[in-house]
This record gives structure tokens, C-alpha cells and sequence, in this order.
């Protein structure tokens, strides 16, 4: 099988690469994918080099199977060119997500999905992969009725460009104590992406479209304000949720304690869940006056849980049911 990897430079790109390398998938060749400008270097990952490729007319023969670590603008170019060279694409931008024909696939939650992909399979936002790893089994036990959402983003979801620009602000502060307007340090940004005409940004409404698409709930009323945090990685959220039925106690542990790729812990912080494969869940609190109500936090690492590592199981899934195809 070969394995092609778009946007392998980016941040997830590259942890895109070192995961299938750590979980050894079964490939027997894996090529990366550049911009014009990147082709014919070199991407060094824990100490191997691996050779860049410029994207390109093609580029896709003989590819089996390939990871878009991409803007929704490179996707939309170069997906269909993919597909027509009859390789299956997993793809971690917007630009298909909400096709009804496309399916939006978290592989612990609707794994199911998998089985319809004509091609094409699309990951879920970071964000949105996070808060689901915990929210799907309180779902899945007690049937979701209605959900409030406050994210903490972290600069890296926003990628190498927003990094950059976060850390000479920090320098820049560290030296004299000035910061230009909008700057992230010692700040939280309460708007990400643009801003809709309803005051809703584009960011809180994939938010609430992939979580309506992804649990099977499209009348769910959903709340969420997302916020860019001075953190390097990790995405977390405070959330409240109210649910059809009475969250009785045990019932509520077992569905968290055995749901696969979250952790429960008393205080979750970002920083516990930096390349690790599951989510942490905590500051369990239930309402003593609406026992179906139920408030939580939730953290995970938004380049591994939320997009490279959501991506890298979907293809093990496909792989493990003979979903690939064997040759391009």
C-alpha cells in the first residue's frame, strides 16, 4: 500500500507522519506532499529525513490511500483530482464536511459512517472532535437535549503562521512589556475566524453543525462561544449540557470510564493531554436542582485527538475492514 501525505509540512502534516510511523500502519511506501516551494527538500521527523513532493498533475497514480493535512481551498483543488485516480482520501478541512454524501466520521462514535465512504472521508474540526470524545457516551447513556459550549483554543489550532506570530509577541513582551492590538499574550481572543452576520463566528458554527451531523441530532440547540487562549497546544471547553433523562450516578462513571480514548480525571488541564491518544474529562458537576443537567470540562490535544490521530484510526478502521482499496 502507498500512503500519501498533502500539507506534510504543516503542524498537523508532520504529526500526521510521525503517527503513522509510531502506530506502524501498513504501507509499504509513504510519500509527502508540498507546496511548489517546499518540493525537492527535505522533512526531518524524529531523526529520518523524508523526501518532499511537489503537488502536481499525476502526483496521486499508483497512491492507495491519502491524508489531506490541508486548507479547505487546497481540498476542494485537488481532492477531486484524488479521487479520480482512484485513491481513498481522508481529509481534515471544511471543505466537505457537511456534504450529505461525505461522511464526518469520529471512528469511536459513528464508525458505522465508514461503511458508506464513496472515497472520501472527512474529519470533524478539532474542536468539535474534543468536545465529543466526551459528550458522545453521556449521549449515547442519557440522550442529549440541549448543550452549552465555552472552548479555550489553543494558538497552534490556528497553525505555524498564528505560532510564529504568538511567540515574537511573547518575545516582544518579555523584552519591553508592549503588545500590538489583538495580541495573544496575557489576552483571550473571544473571536475566531469571521464573524457572520448574526454575530456568530465561522468557527462556533462548524462547531454546531458537525456536533448536530455527527451525534444524529439536527434540531439540537447548541450555544457556544469560542475563544482563543495563550496556549502553545490543546483545546478545552467548558460545557453544560441537559439531557432527557435523570444522570444516575453509576450509570453516568460507567459510560465515561469505559468509553475508548477518554480519561477521567478530577482536573484535566491541556498540558496532562499533549500526545496522548484520549481526552481527559472532569470537574464533573450535576445540578441538585435539575438532576438532568450536567456541567463538565473537557481537554484533549487538538493536532493528535482532534486531527491527525482522529484521521490515522478512521484509515486503520477502513484498513481493518477491508474498506482501502489494494491498489490505485
Amino acid at each position: 500500500m502507498t500512503v500519501a501525505v498533502l500539507g506534510a509540512t504543516g503542524m498537523a502534516g508532520q504529526e500526521l507522519v510521525r503517527l503513522l510511523l509510531m502506530r506502524q500502519f501498513p504501507m509499504d511506501r509513504l510519500r509527502l506532499f508540498a507546496s511548489q516551494r517546499s518540493a525537492g527538500k527535505k522533512l526531518k521527523i524524529d531523526g529520518t529525513s523524508y523526501p518532499l513532493e511537489e503537488l502536481k498533475r499525476g502526483c496521486f497514480r499508483g497512491v492507495n490511500l491519502a491524508f489531506f493535512a490541508t486548507d479547505a481551498s487546497v481540498s476542494r483543488q485537488w481532492l477531486p483530482v484524488a479521487l479520480k485516480a482512484g485513491c481513498t482520501v481522508l481529509d481534515k478541512s471544511s471543505a466537505f464536511r457537511m456534504d450529505p454524501e461525505t461522511p464526518l466520521v469520529i471512528p469511536e462514535i459513528n464508525p458505522e459512517e465508514l461503511h458508506r465512504h464513496k472515497g472520501l472521508v472527512a474529519n470533524p474540526n478539532c474542536t468539535t472532535a474534543v468536545l465529543l470524545m466526551g459528550l458522545a457516551p453521556l449521549h449515547f447513556a442519557f440522550g442529549l437535549e440541549a448543550l452549552t459550549v465555552a472552548t479555550y483554543q489553543s494558538v497552534s489550532g490556528a497553525g505555524q503562521a498564528m505560532v510564529r506570530l504568538y511567540e515574537q509577541q511573547l518575545a516582544r513582551f518579555a523584552q519591553d512589556g508592549s503588545w500590538e492590538v489583538g495580541s495573544l499574550v496575557d489576552n483571550a481572543v473571544p473571536a475566531i475566524d469571521l464573524l457572520g452576520k448574526e454575530g456568530h463566528t465561522v468557527e462556533e458554527e462548524k462547531l454546531v453543525r458537525e456536533t448536530r451531523r455527527i451525534l444524529k441530532l439536527p434540531l439540537l440547540p447548541v450555544a457556544v462561544t469560542c475563544v482563543r487562549i495563550p496556549v502553545l497546544r490543546g483545546h478545552s471547553m467548558a460545557v453544560h449540557a441537559r439531557f432527557s433523562r435523570p444522570l444516575e450516578a453509576a450509570t453516568l462513571r460507567n459510560a465515561l470510564q469505559s468509553f475508548p480514548g477518554l480519561a477521567v480525571a478530577e482536573v484535566p488541564t491541556p498540558r496532562d493531554f499533549i500526545r496522548r491518544h484520549d481526552c481527559g474529562i472532569g470537574r464533573l458537576r450535576l445540578d441538585p436542582d435539575e438532576p438532568q443537567e450536567l456541567s463538565f470540562w473537557m481537554t484533549g490535544d487538538n493536532l493528535w485527538r482532534g486531527a491527525s490521530l482522529n484521521a490515522l484510526l478512521n484509515a486503520e478502521y477502513l484498513h481493518a475492514h477491508g474498506l482501502l482499496p489494494s491498489r490505485a
